[in-house]
């Protein structure tokens, strides 16, 4: 009698949070096919931990030069940050650095799938286009 009749554990995918998210081996999908679909892996790569630092700090940034321009009599154009400036005061930062770091950790979590990198490669540039547009608009005052 064969006492090997398991059920196959590889019918449901990996669930984006499981007991292997901390000590999983897998980073990376073999088949072809899983890697066009994507899907959860247990480890990250080096390079999206790259790019989730420079997008905190770009953030990070962006509300000090954001302070900076309000404080010499500047105002904000984003309506959604203006309104979190309008209920939070000065505080606002602790709002918009919650509200990125939740995405973050959304989109590390599904960065296998096909359009997250790209979204995270989109996000940089534009807070980087961010920063440098209110770096030369405090070198113009």
């Amino acid at each position: 009698m064969n006492k090997r009749n398991l059920p196959d554990r590889r019918t449901c995918p990996t669930p984006a949070l499981s007991r292997y998210t901390c000590n999983g081996r897998r980073h990376d999908f073999r088949r072809r096919e899983d890697q066009a679909k994507g899907g959860y892996v247990d480890r990250y790569d080096p390079a999206l931990f790259f790019f989730l630092v420079i997008i905190i700090a770009f953030n990070m940034l962006d509300v000090l030069l954001t302070q900076t321009i309000l404080d010499l009599g500047g105002r904000e154009l984003n309506p959604v940050v203006q309104g979190a400036i309008f209920n939070f005061g000065d505080q606002f930062w602790v709002w918009k650095h919650g509200v990125v770091s939740a995405s973050l950790v959304i989109l590390c979590l599904h960065s296998k799938f096909p359009r997250v990198k790209t979204m995270l490669g989109a996000i940089a540039l534009v807070y980087c286009s961010v920063v440098l547009y209110q770096v030369a608009l405090l070198n113009g005052l």
